[in-house]
Parts: structure tokens; sequence; C-alpha cells
């Protein structure tokens, strides 16, 4: 059959004919149905199983098994790590057991990405052990699926009774392959108290700094201009300023102050050395070699004034030389070279984000269950994953206030901590963030990401089979990070879409019949 692409919008629902496959509550273990879905091309009953190993996820289709026919295999094989198709690799259909010498048949590749086909034509009829064995460049993996029977002849497999199936919700592989889709496993896990907060990520105290003109002046490069992004060493040099001139000075005039200051200094500098050669010849009174000595002083302070002025207007250096306070990260740039700036205006802002403080408000109704928190775990817009604070580990409990705020009603509680390797979170940016409080507990979880709201009902979606999804409705409990507790309606070891699942919701519509998608 001609695989009909996937297609949904958000004006016309997706929906999909089921494939009626079936998995067990273990999903190490499987589960072998009948089925009569000649849309696949098999054309009669046949096996569906579906099978985990720690590396791949594989759902195959074949007709039953009779002796001297060949028997078509689908074999879907889906990478646990992203849930994407295996694209190359070797696989093997192996029949061993019932007291027969072991049977093998291979495929060295793919028909299609994800899709391997390898035709088994036994020898033995009876029950035998049957497993799938994949070899990737990467990896190699055994699907052990346990018994199938062997028929002797076409008319014993046709009269074989069929096992009665529940088609679900259908969701064919090629499809999952084409959209961020996973499934994670239902397991029993610590989970811990949490109290919901909002909150803002800081730079530490000393970790920030804003350079502001000292004066109203031009902003000269000293050098490559600074930007944005740069990374910059405590001292460093990044710019000058230029202040203005005031009354009727000028540049000019500067100078020529200067360079009078000198020639005092230097007329100074001979006048005592003649006062104090008189002196020691008897000549010149003592008084008179103190004025002198007070003089040539007064000449040099004047001179260091004068330089200065000039330095700071522009002279020499090229104005108030700007120096960075800290090391870190140039964060925000707010001038450009020749601008001018008033006096108090930010220039530069410089944060070292190593290290950053996470601010939370925490409402005052729970401020009674803050007596130790035990961490912390934020998320920012736009990424359902969670990063979770470790006192002793990547960071520490700074603070719980002691004041409610008047306004908001709420307590602020600050942690400290230091963002993963190549992750730099930005300074301001507001999170939603839980605090942990008590101790944990075993308790049965599912990824939060699995769980979609349906006029306040929490829906999830449980894999039946390789390609058929269960809805189920679910009581949640305690969330930590991104984990959320379920009270009632999983068990562990289901296996509950973890991304994608409204996409599964859209195929459970029945407004829309895309096609079956499959390339059987």
């Amino acid at each position: 059959m001609r695989f009909t692409p996937f297609l949904f919008s958000a004006v016309c629902l997706l929906t999909l004919a089921a494939c009626g496959d079936k998995t067990t509550d273990n999903p190490t273990e499987v589960a072998t149905t009948a089925t009569a879905e000649a849309a696949h091309g098999h054309g009669g009953d046949g096996e569906k199983i579906t099978h985990f190993t720690d590396r791949t996820e594989l759902f195959v289709e074949f007709p039953r098994l009779v002796v001297g026919e060949k028997s078509a295999f689908a074999a879907h094989l889906s990478q646990l790590s992203d849930f994407k198709a295996v694209t190359a690799g070797k696989v093997t259909v192996r029949l061993g057991g019932g007291g027969q010498t072991e049977e093998t048949f291979t495929v060295a590749g793919p028909s299609q990405p994800g899709i391997f086909r390898p035709e088994a034509m036994p020898k033995h009829a009876g029950k035998r052990q049957l497993s799938i064995e994949v070899s990737t460049p990467e990896f190699s993996v055994t699907h052990a699926l346990g018994p199938v029977t062997v028929y002797p002849d076409h008319k014993a497999a046709v009269a074989a009774p069929s096992a009665h199936e529940d088609e679900g919700i259908g969701f064919t592989k090629e499809q999952q392959w084409k959209v961020d889709f996973a499934t994670a496993e239902v397991v029993t896990r610590p989970i811990r108290g949490a109290i919901n907060a909002t909150g803002t990520l800081r730079a530490r105290p000393d970790g920030e700094a804003l350079l502001t003109a000292q004066a109203a002046g031009q902003v000269r490069p000293a050098g490559a201009f600074p930007r944005l992004g740069q990374t910059v060493n405590k001292g460093q040099l990044l710019a000058y300023l230029a202040p203005r001139l005031g009354g009727d000075a000028d540049l000019a005039t500067l100078r020529t102050a200067a360079r009078k200051a000198q020639l005092e200094l230097d007329l100074a500098g001979l006048e005592l050395g003649r006062a104090e050669d008189l002196y020691r010849e008897s000549i010149m009174p003592e008084k008179r070699v103190q004025v002198a000595r007070a003089a040539a002083a007064s000449a040099r302070a004047e001179l260091d004034a004068a330089r200065q002025r000039l330095g700071q207007y522009g002279g020499g250096t090229g104005g108030i030389p700007l120096r960075a306070p800290i090391s870190g990260t140039i964060a925000d740039v707010r001038v450009s070279p020749g601008a001018y700036a008033q006096e108090g205006a930010l220039l530069f802002h410089i944060a070292d984000r190593r290290g950053m403080w996470l601010e939370l408000r925490v409402p005052e109704s729970e401020a009674a269950r803050l007596s130790n928190p035990s961490g912390a775990v934020f998320r920012v817009t736009g990424d359902e994953r969670g990063f979770e604070i470790i006192p002793g580990k990547n960071g520490r409990l700074v603070a719980v206030g002691g004041v409610v705020d008047a306004t908001s009603r709420t307590l602020p509680v600050v942690f400290e901590f230091t963002p993963p390797a190549g992750q730099l979170f930005p300074i301001g940016m507001a999170v939603q963030a839980q605090v942990f409080v008590g101790a944990a507990r075993d308790a049965v979880a599912i990824p939060a990401s699995s769980v979609l709201d349906e006029g306040g009902m929490a829906v999830v979606f449980v894999q039946a089979g390789g390609e058929s999804f269960e809805r189920r409705t679910v009581r949640l409990g305690t969330r930590e990070g991104d984990w959320v507790e379920v009270l009632d309606g999983l068990a562990p070891g289901l296996r509950v879409v973890s991304r994608g699942a409204y996409l599964v919701k859209l195929a459970s519509t029945g407004t829309a019949q895309i096609g079956h998608g499959h390339a059987h």
C-alpha cells in the first residue's frame, strides 16, 4: 500500500485508523494477538507484537507461520533515545526450541527507514521460540518475543481461533517518526512535597556591575569597542569618557595651562636651588629657603591639577578610563562610539552568570511549610524541562525571608545555583518554580509532559501496542520537577505518550480520516 503523508492543522483535526496491536503492562514482556487487517497487506490472521529493550522498540507484524510457506515480517524499529526510525543495520529472525534445529532468516537492511522485511519459511511445525536480533553500526540488541506456533499446513493456520483485540486509537510508526513523539514507562519513584512559586533569575550581588557615566561627556573607544556577549576581566579598559568642557574652557586652553604650570614649576625649582646655595654660604636666611620650597610645592600641585584636567577632557589618555569592575560577560551595551552620555547614564552592564540567584515568591499561606526547604526546581518559558537546584551539589539555600510583602502577600526564598555547562540563563527572566519541602516518599509517577488538561480533567494516552493507544483519565497528586504523581488510573509498567500526546488526541477525534499511513 502506498504511504499517505501525515497532515494536520489547527482547524483540521487528525484521526487515524488503528492497527489494533497490544503490549503488556510490563514493557519488557510481549503481547501477541491475532489480527485480520488486510490493509497491512497480510491478507488473513496474523501476529502483532510490541517489545522493548533498553535501546530499541520493536513493533512487528507477520502472518501465521506455516511450514514450507514464506511469511513476510514487517519489523518497525525505533531508537528509544529519540524515538526515531532505525535507518541502518541487519535484522535476523530466529526460530528455536521445540526440540528442533534453530532456523534463521536475515535481511541486510531496511526497505525504508525504520522498516525491515525479513522473510521466514519454517521447516518444523510446533511451538517455537521467536526472537529478532538487531545489529547496527552503533549497537546490537535481541528482542526475545516468546513462543509462537508454526502450523503444519495452511488449513490448520486458518482454522486456529483469532484472539479478541480492541483496536484503540491508531497512530502509525511512520507518523510517530515524523513528529516530536516519545513514550515513557509508568514508574514508582521518590516524590517530595513541593510548593508552587513564581520567581526571577538574578545575578549574585557580587556578580553584577552597572558602569555609569561619572560626568556628562562623549564616550570614546579604547581599541575595539565593547560588544554584547563579550567576556571581560576585572580592570580591563573598555572605553574613555571625555567630559563636556565647561564655561570658556577648550582643549587649547587646558594644554596652555598645563605648559604654563610646567614652566612655573621649573622656575620655582631654579629659585629653590639658588636659595639653598646662598643659605649654605650664610648669605640668605633660612626663612627665604622655606618660602622657596613652598613655592616649588605649590607649582608642582598646580601642574598635577592641570594635567588631570587635560586628561579628563581628552588630552593625552583620551578621557576618563572606563574599566570593568568585575570579570564576566557584557550583558548590555547602552552607548555607541562617539555618543554623548548624560551624567549617571548607564553605559555598560556586566554580569558573571556562572553563578546566579533564584529569587522566589512563596504565597503566605504556604509560609508555615518553609521551615527547611530541601531544594527547588524551575522552568523557563518555552522549555518544559525543569532545572533542579540541589543544595550541596549545584547550589545552596541563601535565605528564607522573614517579612511578608504587603502588596503581593508573598514571602521571599532565595537559592544560589551554578547553571549547567554551556547553558547561561538571561538575568531578570521570570520563571515558574517549586520549592521542595518534607521527606521523599515512593509514588507512582509519569513525566508531567504526558498529561493533557481536558476541561479540568487530567488525561493521558496509554500505549496499548506499537501503533495503538488508549485514552485514560487519571487523578494526579504532587508534582516534583518534570515528574507528577498519579494517585489513580495507571499502574507501574504501562507506557504513556510523553511527547506528542496532543497529536494522539487529534487522532482520537475521528472527524477527519487522513489514511492509514502504512507502506507495508
